[in-house]
């Protein structure tokens, strides 16, 4: 599969599409999922457009995990998680629904998670955890 630059992240990049922004440097952007599997569910994606991990250069992705790793944090401190789901799928047989990478965190466990999300989140609800969040980013 070839990177489609009109899929919905490259959007969102180019800020055609709003979304709700936890974080933002020079090669990565965290916003909230609107479609949220639990509260806090996040997104975080690199800015270097890329179908999966398998386009992605090796500093993008050091750089990206490294960007994971902080954001993960600050979500587990703003939502009191107890524990924190990572995931990143590549392919659409592996379930993967947007062609450009991305990794999900997810406050708690995905177990116990919100199967199949398929209505969109109220934007003040989310609002709200995304500012504990930068909140919690300003205090790492």
């Amino acid at each position: 599969m070839s990177y489609d630059p009109d899929n919905i992240f490259a959007k969102i990049l180019r800020e055609e599409i709003p979304c709700i922004k936890v974080y933002e440097d020079a090669s990565t952007l965290a916003f909230m999922d609107i479609m949220p599997q639990a509260d806090g569910h996040t997104l975080v994606i690199p800015k270097q457009a890329a179908v999966d991990l398998f386009e992605l250069s090796a500093d993008a992705a050091a750089d990206l995990i490294q960007k994971v790793q902080l954001i993960a944090g600050a979500v587990k401190r703003a939502t009191q998680a107890d524990g924190i789901t990572l995931f990143q799928l590549n392919g659409a047989a592996a379930g993967q629904t947007v062609p450009h990478i991305h990794f999900h965190i997810l406050p708690g466990s995905i177990l116990a998670a919100r199967q199949h999300a398929s209505v969109n989140a109220d934007r003040e609800h989310l609002q709200t955890i995304a500012t504990d969040i930068r909140a919690a980013l300003a205090d790492s």
